[in-house]
């Protein structure tokens, strides 16, 4: 792999996110009968290729449903080999159940009778000949354009709604399981990372046996609290749901309340898994630990108007803040053949992130052994 320590490396010619230059992103609209007017613009998102893009107000396209197609939309490109079409089709099935159910999620277009798109290459397609044998294409899809801005965490009201509708999203998530997209586990999220770190030799040597040490403590942290699959089961005695599995506030667009439809709006459905109620809550506390007891205790205010919560998940919040901190940095490394990675994370993979880690992951442990939130 790339030398993490070192400035981003200049575009791999066989990385697939090469292709997708504007105009084959403008070529997949005109597939599917969407004709832009040529403003594109590129979105923060770097999991996936996200852009903007206006539509020509010449023309009306319509959904399957024969509800016009809005001017403004947003076409989101599927990171090849990421997720198979089962699983991104799963996602968009979520999506529509809880748009059925008045959940205010912003779901993919359907257009042509379908909502997850291809584009294909061919031989004819010159620029992008020499990835045609590495991929087939990109899985797309379209959604409306939705404005908003971050929640106000520190206001009750706000924390209480999000609350009303995260228990909504549940309530959906209990009518059935998933079959195609994963289960949050401690293997995917804590052990494949690390075992694909040290193969990899992501981690500098002089901090590597450290970090492991303290990964192990770690482990061991979540085990004596009866997580992980030494006890036969990752999350015992808790409630497997869909959930929208990334629910920090980066992926809650907020509008004013006196305005129609205002109030929270969830996006990204692109981490949807089985999991824990709590997975969808957790993101959403921050500060010191009066301020997340706080917090907390108004977010499950509004979740218990709508849907009982077990407070026994309540001790899954540390492990699964655990979790995601060697998880996020396991998939950075993942990433880093991709430029848009250094030129944003460009702070990664150096031996002072690393040492920062162990301190974090040290953190964490004493965190799992600290009485629960009390709400």
């Amino acid at each position: 792999m790339n030398d993490l320590s070192q400035g981003p490396p200049e575009w791999d010619a066989l990385h697939p996110y090469a292709s997708l230059t504007p105009d084959v992103v403008l070529d997949a609209m005109a597939d599917i009968g969407l004709m832009g007017d040529g403003r594109l613009t590129a979105l923060s998102s770097y999991e996936n290729r996200v852009y903007q893009i206006q539509l020509e107000t010449e023309r009306a396209p319509t959904q399957t449903d024969g509800t016009a197609v809005p001017h403004g939309v947003v076409a989101k490109f599927y990171r090849p080999g990421r997720w198979t079409d089962a699983q991104i089709q799963e996602e968009h099935d979520f999506a529509a159940e809880l748009v059925a159910a008045e959940v205010p999620v912003v779901p993919p277009l359907n257009l042509q009778g379908r909502t997850l798109h291809h584009k294909s290459f061919s031989g004819s397609d010159v620029s992008v000949a020499a990835h045609a044998s590495q991929f087939q294409g990109f899985s797309f899809s379209v959604s409306e354009r939705r404005g908003g801005r971050r929640p106000e965490l520190d206001d009750g009201e706000v924390l209480e709604w999000i609350g009303r509708f995260l228990a909504r999203i549940h309530t959906v998530g209990t009518a059935k399981p998933f079959h195609s997209r994963p289960t949050l586990s401690i293997d995917t999220f804590m052990q494949e990372p690390k075992d694909w770190l040290f193969n990899n030799k992501a981690i500098p040597m002089e901090v590597e046996r450290a970090w492991q040490d303290v990964w192990q403590q770690a482990m061991d942290a979540m085990h004596t609290a009866g997580l992980g699959s030494a006890h036969g089961s990752d999350w015992p005695h808790f409630q497997m749901l869909r959930l929208h599995g990334d629910c920090h506030p980066g992926n809650i667009l907020w509008t004013p309340a006196d305005l129609p439809g205002g109030g929270p709006h969830f996006v990204d459905l692109d981490d949807a898994r089985m999991g824990p109620a709590v997975q969808d809550l957790w993101m959403l506390l921050s500060g010191d630990r009066k301020q997340r007891a706080g917090q907390l205790s108004m977010l499950l205010d509004g979740y218990e108007q709508v849907r009982d919560f077990d407070r026994r998940e309540l001790a899954l919040i540390e492990p699964l803040r655990t979790l995601r901190l060697v998880h996020y940095s396991a998939w950075l490394a993942r990433r880093w053949d991709d430029p848009i990675f250094p030129i944003n994370f460009p702070w990664f993979g150096t031996p002072d992130y690393w040492r920062g880690q162990v301190q974090m992951l040290e953190e964490q442990i004493e965190q799992m052994q600290e009485p629960l939130l009390v709400v």
